[in-house]
């Protein structure tokens, strides 16, 4: 059962052909960071133009990669929400374009639980209760798995932590985007050196707030202009880390689950990848954490949840619409 999955929901373009939910036929992302780095961050109508440029010729590299025809393929997927609007309605006009043109039915994707559904590449069988965490440049969220529903329990109320990497590095002048150019630079630093805030760390909630500590940066670097930048970044992100780590495991233990995920592009960090392992042994809390490149915006996470989607009898009409709202609670 072969599924074509469409991801749109920022700014990278991806395609995926994936068989049976779990091997990888082809697959493509095309990425903008180019036509967004002047700007430090995602422009939402170029990432839009750009979708229109990108993905058909994304679509035709994976059949012809996989050489497959239209008419092997059993259903075109594609993520409908949540993102930037005019990105996710470009993917699902060309989606719906391509479901009605091969004469294959369309299935819609929830971005989210495509994430979470990428840790079943690192090992975890589909269906396992779990809390997950999604932490990238737009969310930073965590979804409680329970039976088939998904429970929307934690959200950022300001930025996401991809979107305060982003930010920070921005203010270093080190680059875009953010998180790779500060994981490489904290690893030289020593995070003792200066303590940034935790944000939300006392509240009774599984939310989340960043823009405070992008904010204690900006004013660490004011008053003190010529702190090593190693060090600035490693304690930025130790911060970022303890807070995702703290709150992701304690939501496991408040719902008694023990089994995590990590997913998002946040989740290709050194740092949050070896506290996770680290921190989830000591609770005797089983972590999956998909390899890097299926932790970025991917359409083999769609493509894959897809197939789950259609065994479980799930479709949708044409006339699907795009959002940016998640949802809180979602039943699959």
């Amino acid at each position: 059962m072969l599924f074509l999955g469409i991801e749109t929901s920022c700014d990278d373009t991806a395609v995926a052909i994936v068989e049976s939910g779990h091997i990888v036929r082809a697959g493509i992302v095309a990425n903008q960071d180019d036509y967004h780095r002047r700007y430090g961050g995602v422009v939402p109508e170029i990432a839009a133009r750009k979708h229109i440029e990108h993905i058909l010729p994304a679509v035709q590299y994976c059949l012809n990669s996989a050489s497959v025809k239209p008419e092997d393929l059993t259903a075109v997927a594609v993520t409908h929400r949540p993102g930037l609007i005019g990105s996710l309605i470009v993917g699902l006009t060309a989606a719906k374009c391509l479901s009605l043109s091969f004469d294959k039915p369309l299935i819609g994707i929830n971005h989210l639980e495509a994430h979470a559904y990428a840790a079943c590449f690192s090992g975890m069988e589909y269906g396992t209760g779990n809390i997950t965490l999604v932490a990238s440049g737009g969310h930073t969220s965590l979804l409680m798995f329970s039976g088939k529903t998904m429970t929307l329990i934690g959200r950022t109320a300001d930025d996401a932590a991809g979107e305060a990497y982003d930010k920070v590095a921005k203010l270093m002048k080190l680059g875009y985007p953010g998180g790779p150019v500060i994981d490489r630079l904290a690893r030289t630093g020593d995070p003792g050196k200066i303590r940034f805030p935790r944000p939300m760390l006392d509240r009774d909630n599984f939310d989340f707030s960043f823009s405070g500590l992008k904010t204690a940066v900006l004013y660490h670097m004011h008053k003190y202009p010529h702190s090593a930048p190693e060090d600035i970044a490693a304690a930025f992100q130790d911060a970022v880390t303890d807070v995702l780590v703290t709150k992701t495991l304690s939501a496991a233990g408040f719902h008694r689950i023990d089994t995590v995920c990590i997913a998002g592009g946040v989740a290709s960090n050194s740092e949050l990848r070896a506290r996770f392992n680290s921190e989830s042994r000591k609770r005797n809390i089983r972590v999956f954490i998909p390899p890097p490149q299926l932790c970025t915006d991917n359409a083999v996470m769609v493509a894959g949840l897809a197939y789950r989607k259609w065994t479980g009898g799930c479709h949708s009409s044409l006339d699907l619409s795009a959002s940016a709202d998640a949802g809180l609670i979602q039943t699959f």
